[in-house]
């Protein structure tokens, strides 16, 4: 069956006008749609804050839970349901804060869930405290003075965890964000999509680099397996390996061609380039957008049904009944 974007709405959403919440909603409907996973067998989940709204206006299963725990219930919605396509919601603040512990073991175990992070650096709905994700020096209503903490790098965390997937894309890049959506779920195993979005009541344009089309063709780097990571506004600009990093140059100049310029493999066990591709920031580099890591690997809940199955074969009793026959019975007449 062939469905719409229109077939996964539900309601009204209630954010503020211009937030990436919006943007970021009509994505995934379009890309659920595209998936062509029926509703009934889609699960939306989330913890608490702006973004956990969500699964309100998806008309799939979904749960609104308590803050931080969107992972942990996702996990057991998944291992209890294999067939269900579970897709968890969490802002900054919810899952990489009180959340943080959930989303690093969810990495390790490598359960499959689509985990969505809407990174927007600020708690929006508690009205303006900096997150995780601030960057040091971020002034707001909780650093008045600004923040004297480094912040999270989510690729650095989701990499650290063993994390096999890793993508990123900007909220108002429709089809840059449908892109990696339908890569995530085609993923077997937990895959993080981290969402650039701006807060527009407490923490507009901390995204403004790259969110408009303009200054995502100046400023970032749209990275796809098996091509040459080439960006700028008229391709003009590559990356190469230089020592143990990368380096940024210009095609055509000092003798450089397209066949100079690194290839990315984001199947690649070994996630060292991968995760400074993901840790690149401007302006000396492109921030890197698309799929940048998608390795393929066990994933604990078809490891947990398999073994189920195992333990089950090697039982002398498959049931309730058997179970009672192990032991000695008496007829009683």
């Amino acid at each position: 069956m062939e469905y719409t974007a229109k077939d996964f709405k539900k309601g009204q959403p209630r954010w503020c006008p211009g937030c990436g919440d919006h943007f970021f909603l009509a994505s995934l409907q379009k890309a659920m749609a595209e998936i062509g996973v029926a509703p009934h067998e889609t699960a939306v989940i989330s913890g608490i804050g702006c973004s956990s709204r969500l699964p309100h206006y998806m008309a799939t299963y979904g749960m609104n839970t308590i803050h931080g725990r969107a992972a942990a219930i996702a996990t057991g919605c998944k291992v209890v349901n294999p067939k269900l396509a579970v897709w968890q919601i969490s802002g900054d603040g919810d899952g990489l804060a009180i959340g943080g512990n959930h989303f690093i073991h969810a990495n390790r175990r490598n359960i499959n869930l689509n985990m969505i992070l809407l990174n927007n650096r600020i708690y929006g709905l508690t009205k303006g405290q900096y997150s995780p994700t601030s960057p040091r020096g971020f002034v707001s209503k909780s650093s008045p003075y600004g923040t004297v903490e480094d912040p999270f790098r989510p690729a650095e965390l989701c990499f650290g965890a063993r994390g096999h997937f890793f993508a990123r894309a900007v909220a108002s890049d429709a089809q840059g964000t449908v892109d990696i959506l339908k890569a995530a779920y085609n993923h077997q195993g937990a895959s993080v999509c981290e969402i650039l979005q701006n807060c527009v009541i407490f923490n507009n344009g901390t995204h403004d680099a790259v969110y408009s089309k303009e200054g995502r063709a100046k400023n970032a780097i749209y990275l796809e397996h098996g091509k040459p990571m080439i960006f700028g506004e008229n391709k003009e600009f590559g990356l190469v390996q230089e020592g143990f990093g990368l380096k940024v140059v210009k095609i055509g100049e000092n003798g450089i061609t397209e066949k100079d310029i690194l290839v990315h493999d984001a199947h690649c066990e070994d996630n060292t380039l991968q995760l400074k591709l993901a840790l690149m920031e401007g302006p000396d580099f492109p921030i890197a957008l698309g799929v940048i890591r998608d390795v393929e690997a066990p994933t604990y809940d078809d490891a947990v049904q398999a073994q189920i199955e195992e333990v089950k074969a090697a039982k002398k009793y498959h049931n309730f009944a058997e179970l009672l026959e192990t032991n000695e019975i008496w007829e009683v007449k």
